[in-house]
């Protein structure tokens, strides 16, 4: 009779695999055959085998939470749920609370959890964060046919009124008006101001005349980018992108390489800083009690870090959030390379992302963490780098990096 596996067994496979791992190189991580991992994917029923090519602007990870300036408004928009969100619903879907319950724990509606649930579960009804937050992603970037190639007859009426000089918005609300209604016919009849605009300026998009965009008021041949000022006073324009990190990161042969990001409590007023390195996956947390601007994190974690050997501090990679924004300073007190994601792909430090599901367990996502100490934060570091891990061959971190202290050579 087979043997039965834990969950946790199962959920750290998908992960692998929605990592980027291959199936048969997932499979031998978590200790189980190629065959049994072939028919978990299977039966997760979801998304395709393809994910594991790793394509570029792949799996997204967490969305930032909203501004303490504006909670009273800003908490009301809709926001995907990330990764972590998911992580939580599926371990308190173990545990049985409800939607409701569950809702609350990640701060949202009941019905979200609900269709979150029916939506992403496997045919046997089974829930797995990982799998789950890939055939989001996969579902949300689903390629839709683009109306101006496929019908001329419209092409030719948007040409026609625009020689006449109307604009993309008068079109587009012409042709709400003469087509109303939400059915199937009257979509495929309207046609929005963006998508005229986007036929006009980009190439290969659409079957208008090349010439129409001097009918336009400004007649300009190429768009004109909104955020070149913000571009301009960006604090990591001279900074590294991760394309230009050495390849010895990302094989995990070499060590001293750290990923490292935020967490962020209730409505984002509280952080706690995660930092792992890649080969021993050992953590080490920073304390933010107060603030988590970017001077802060630049403080703590030069701190924090500057205990480490020289041969343990090879790079550093960060989202681009703008708590780095005082990199340069961490760069010249560690002597410590800084690599930026690029944006919205946080699923370029995986290592971390991973971490900091872990760390919730202590670090729940709707509590104030400023009230952890930094000899509590220290306390969990602890508990985390004394769990074994078969990434390891079930060594622990602590005992990974206990073994390059002692053997310096070997790093």
């Amino acid at each position: 009779m087979p043997r039965a596996l834990p969950y946790e067994v199962r959920e750290g496979f998908f992960a692998l695999v929605c990592g980027g791992a291959s199936l048969q190189a997932a499979a031998s991580v978590v200790g189980v055959s190629v065959w049994t991992g072939m028919d978990w994917w299977r039966a997760s029923g979801l998304v395709e085998p393809s994910i594991q090519q790793n394509r570029p602007g792949g799996l997204p990870g967490s969305v930032p939470a909203p501004d303490p300036g504006g909670v009273d408004s800003r908490a009301r928009q809709r926001r995907m749920l990330s990764s972590e969100d998911r992580a939580v619903i599926a371990a308190l879907r173990r545990q049985g609370l409800s939607y409701a319950q569950i809702g609350v724990a990640i701060g949202r509606d009941k019905t979200v959890v609900w269709r979150e649930i029916n939506r992403n579960r496997g045919p046997d009804g089974s829930y797995y964060a990982p799998v789950a937050h890939r055939a989001a992603h996969e579902r949300r970037h689903r390629r839709k046919p683009f109306k101006l190639v496929e019908d001329r007859r419209l092409c030719r009426r948007i040409e026609a009124w625009m020689d006449d000089g109307w604009s993309p918005g008068l079109i587009a609300a012409v042709l709400r008006r003469q087509h109303p209604g939400a059915d199937a016919g009257a979509r495929m009849a309207r046609v929005s101001h963006e998508t005229i605009y986007q036929a006009l300026y980009v190439q290969t998009r659409g079957r208008l005349r090349q010439d129409l965009h001097r009918q336009l008021s400004l007649k300009r041949a190429a768009r004109r980018p909104r955020t070149n000022g913000k571009r301009e006073n960006s604090p990591y324009r001279d900074a590294f992108k991760i394309s230009q990190r050495p390849a010895e990161v990302a094989d995990r042969a070499v060590p001293g390489h750290w990923e490292g990001d935020l967490i962020t409590g209730a409505a984002n007023h509280s952080a706690v800083g995660t930092l792992v390195e890649r080969s021993t996956r050992f953590t080490m947390l920073l304390h933010l009690p107060d603030r988590h601007d970017a001077a802060t994190v630049a403080a703590a974690m030069i701190t924090q870090m500057s205990w480490l050997p020289e041969h343990l501090r090879r790079s550093l990679t960060w989202d681009r959030g703008t708590e780095l924004a005082e990199y340069k300073h961490i760069q010249l007190d560690l002597r410590l390379p800084v690599y930026f994601c690029d944006p919205h792909s946080p699923w370029q430090r995986g290592s971390n992302e991973n971490t900091n599901r872990l760390l919730r367990f202590w670090l729940p996502k709707s509590s104030d963490l400023s009230i952890h100490t930094a000899d509590d934060l220290d306390r969990i570091a602890s508990l985390l780098n004394q769990r074994p891990r078969p990434t390891l061959d079930l060594k622990t971190p602590a005992q990974a990096l206990d073994e390059l202290l002692a053997n310096p050579a070997a790093a």
